[in-house]
C-alpha cells in the first residue's frame, strides 16, 4: 500500500550539517513525503521525508505491522543513495540508545555525522526514551549486510528530534526497509520486537549448552604466558568453582611476549609450550571443560611466514600493531584462514573457536575490489568467509562453539556464531553491566558474554561479588589465577557461579527489563513465568511483582551490589513470605516468616548478598 501526500512538499527545518561538500548533490534528485499511518505526540500524523539521490523516481510501501508500528519499503528503478528521515517532538526524551559501543545515552545534535552500520560494525536500530523507560520512538533497518547510515538527533531550531537513514540502492539490491514503532512501550520490548523482526527467515543452528555456563578465559589472568601446564592448571580449578569451558587467548601461536599482533597469520602452535595439542586438548576434555581457542582472523603479521604471501592481499596495514588486515574479498585469503582455524576443531578436537577483531574488515572506503577477487564488496567476502567456515566446522561438529564479540554484532552474523561477548572493560563492573545488558537487547539468539572477569589481589570478598553481579544477565568469564584466590574469593565465585547456572533460562532466556538507561541502568530484573530476578546496583526500591496475576511469579531473587544494604521492597497489598539472606559468600545469615505490608518494607542484604523471597500461594 503507499500513501503519498499529494500537496507540494512541506520542507522541515533544514538540519545543518556540517563539512558537507559542495558538489554532493546529483544531477537527479527526487523528494517524497510518505505518510505512515502512524501518529506522534498529541495525535499528529508521521510523515517520512524521502530523498533519491542519482534517480527522479521512488516506490513506496507501508504495511501496519502492529499498534503504532509500520514497516516502509523504498526501491529505486536505477543505482541511487535513498535517505529517509522523519520527526518528533523532542518532548520528555530522557536518553537515546544505541547498540554502538562507545556511546553515551545523551541526546546528540542533529548535525552529528551518522554512524556507518554494516556486516562487521554495529546493528541498524536506535531508540528515543522517554519518562518510565518508555520508547518515543525504536527505528531499526532490515538490510544489516551491506552498510546503512544511521543518524538522529536534537533539531536546535525545532525543537524536535529527527531520525535519518540512508542506503545506497540498486535495482537487483535489496530495498531500504525501515521499521519504525511508535507504540509508546517499555523501550526492552521494542527493541525485542525488532529482534524478532530481523529473525524472520533466519535459520540458527543452535546453542551448545556449555555457551551458557560460565566459562574461564585465560586472557587477564596469563595473557600472553599459556603453555599446556597452566591452561591444564587452570581449566581443573575452573571446573571446580562451576566453569564448563576454558578460552585459550593470544600466545598459543608464539614465543614473543611483547604484545601487538605480528605473530599472528601462520596459526601454528608454539612447539615449547603445546608441544601435542590434541593430547593436550583431550586432558582438558577429561577435567570435564569444553575448549576454546583464539584467532584474530583478519590479522596478518610482519613475523609470519604468510606475510609474504599475503602482503599484496590487504585492505590496509596497521604499523602500530605490528600486522596488516587481510582482503575477504580475495578466494585465496578465504581459503587460508578457513584451513587454519577449522584445524583446532577437525585435527586437536577443540569445542570451538573465538573469533577475534572482525570490525576490523569494516573499513572506510575501501579500496576497490583487485585483480584476483570473487567478491566485489568486503561485506560480501567477510560473509563468504564466515559462512564457509561455519560449514566446515560443523562437518566435525555440528554443535561447534563460536564466540563473536561487540561491536561486531549484526544480526547478519547471527548464523554464525553462537555467543557474543561484551568489548574489553577490566575492572569495570558498571561498564561490563551496560555492555551486556546492551547486547542482551539485541543478540536475539546468541548467548550473551561479560567481558572477561578480573580483580586485583588485595580485593575484597565482596567486591569480588559486586564484579559477578554487574555481569548476572549474561554469561560469566572468569579470568584470574584461581590458584593464588583466598578460601573466601573461592566460595564468593562458587557460590554465585552456582547462582548463574541454576537460573541460567530465566537470567538469560527470560524477559529482561533494564531501568533508566540514562542512568546506566541502575536495576535490572529478568523474569519467567515462575521467577524474577532483580539486580540492584544503587540505592532504589524493588517493587514485588504482583502474584496475583494468572502467571505471576512466586519466585524473587534480589542481587544487592550497591554498598547501602537496607533494600526497600514495594508492594502493592499485604502478604507473606520466606525470606533468606544469604552473604557474598552464600553463607546463611537469616531464614524468616515476613509478614509484608502494604507500601514499603525493608530488609537488609549485604553488599555483594543476596536475598530469595519465597511468596505463598
Amino acid at each position: 500500500m503507499t500513501t503519498e501526500v499529494p500537496a507540494v512538499p512541506q520542507q522541515p527545518v533544514q538540519i545543518w550539517r556540517p563539512n558537507a561538500p559542495a558538489d554532493a548533490t546529483p544531477d537527479a534528485i527526487v523528494h517524497r513525503q510518505l505518510a505512515t499511518g502512524l501518529f506522534h505526540g498529541a495525535g499528529v500524523p508521521l510523515t517520512v521525508h524521502l530523498t533519491g539521490l542519482g534517480c527522479d523516481r521512488l516506490e513506496t510501501s507501508v504495511t501496519p505491522v502492529g499498534d503504532g508500528v509500520a514497516v516502509i519499503e523504498v526501491t529505486a528503478p536505477v543505482p541511487a543513495t535513498v535517505r529517509a528521515e522523519w520527526r518528533i517532538p523532542c518532548v520528555g526524551a530522557t536518553a537515546y540508545w544505541t547498540p554502538d559501543t562507545n556511546a553515551s545515552r545523551w541526546l546528540p545534535p542533529s548535525w552529528v555525522a551518522p554512524r556507518t552500520v554494516s556486516l562487521a560494525l554495529g546493528a541498524p536500530v536506535a531508540s528515543l526514551i522517554g519518562a518510565d523507560d518508555r520508547a518515543l520512538c525504536t527505528a531499526a533497518a532490515g538490510e544489516t549486510s551491506a552498510p546503512v547510515r544511521v543518524g538522529a538527533g536534537v533539531v536546535e531550531e525545532s525543537g524536535e528530534f529527527a531520525f535519518t537513514v540512508e542506503q545506497d540502492l540498486t535495482p537487483e539490491g535489496p530495498p531500504l526497509r525501515l521499521r519504525i514503532d511508535l507504540g509508546g512501550r517499555h523501550f526492552a520490548a521494542t527493541l525485542r520486537s525488532v529482534t524478532d523482526w530481523w529473525a524472520e527467515g533466519l535459520d540458527h543452528p543452535g546453542i551448545a549448552p556449555a555457551a551458557r555456563m560460565p566459562a574461564y578465559s585465560t586472557w587477564y589472568s596469563l595473557h600472553q604466558n599459556v603453555d599446556t601446564a597452566a591452561v591444564e592448571r587452570q581449566a581443573a580449578l575452573a571446573a571446580a568453582v562451576g566453569c564448563e569451558s576454558i578460552i585459550v587467548d593470544d600466545g598459543w601461536q608464539t614465543t614473543d611476549r611483547a604484545r601487538g599482533y605480528g605473530h599472528c597469520g601462520d596459526w601454528e602452535p608454539n612447539p615449547e609450550a603445546f608441544p601435542d595439542p590434541s593430547a593436550h586438548v583431550a586432558e582438558v576434555h577429561r577435567l570435564g571443560v569444553a575448549y576454546l581457542l583464539w584467532y584474530a582472523v583478519p590479522f596478518i603479521g610482519r613475523h609470519n611466514d604468510a606475510w609474504d604471501r599475503f602482503k599484496g592481499m590487504i585492505l590496509r596495514e596497521e604499523p602500530h600493531l605490528d600486522a596488516a588486515v587481510l582482503d575477504p574479498r580475495h578466494p585465496e585469503v578465504r581459503a587460508y584462514l578457513i584451513e587454519k582455524i577449522a584445524r583446532s576443531v577437525e585435527e586437536w578436537g577443540m569445542d570451538g573457536v573465538k573469533l577475534d577483531f572482525i570490525d576490523r574488515f569494516a573499513v572506510a572506503g575501501p579500496p576497490p575490489a583487485p585483480a584476483g577477487a570473487d567478491r566485489t564488496t568486503v561485506h560480501e567476502g567477510v560473509l563468504q568467509l564466515l559462512a564457509d567456515l561455519d560449514t566446515r566446522l560443523r562437518r566435525t561438529r555440528p554443535d561447534v562453539i563460536v564466540e563473536h564479540r561487540q561491536p561486531y554484532v549484526s544480526p547478519g552474523l547471527w548464523p554464525y556464531a553462537t555467543m557474543v561477548r561484551a568489548t574489553d572493560c577490566p575492572l569495570s563492573p558498571a561498564e561490563n553491566r551496560q555492555r551486556t545488558v546492551d547486547c542482551r537487547l539485541t543478540a536475539g539468539p546468541l548467548a550473551v558474554h561479560a567481558d572477561m572477569i578480573t580483580w586485583h589481589s588485595d580485593e575484597t570478598s565482596e567486591s569480588v561479588a559486586v564484579h559477578l553481579v554487574n555481569a548476572l544477565f549474561s554469561v560469566p568469564q572468569i579470568s584470574v589465577d584461581l590458584a593464588a584466590q583466598s578460601p573466601d574469593r573461592l566460595a564468593t565465585l562458587r557460590f554465585w557461579l552456582g547462582v548463574f547456572r541454576r537460573y541460567a533460562d530465566v537470567l538469560q532466556l527470560g524477559v529482561l527489563e533494564p531501568v533508566r538507561p540514562d542512568l546506566g541502568y541502575p536495576l535490572v530484573l529478568a523474569h519467567d513465568h515462575s521467577t524474577t530476578v532483580v539486580a540492584r546496583y544503587a540505592p532504589l526500591p524493588v517493587a514485588l511483582p504482583d502474584r496475583h496475576a494468572a502467571d505471576g511469579p512466586q519466585t524473587l531473587l534480589v542481587a544487592n551490589a550497591d554498598v547501602d544494604t537496607v533494600v526497600l521492597l514495594t508492594a502493592t497489598r499485604p502478604e507473606q513470605a520466606l525470606a533468606r539472606v544469604q552473604d557474598c559468600r552464600g553463607e546463611i545469615l537469616s531464614e524468616t516468616a515476613l509478614d509484608l505490608v502494604a507500601g514499603v518494607n525493608p530488609v537488609t542484604v549485604p553488599t555483594g548478598g543476596l536475598l530469595t523471597l519465597t511468596r505463598e500461594r
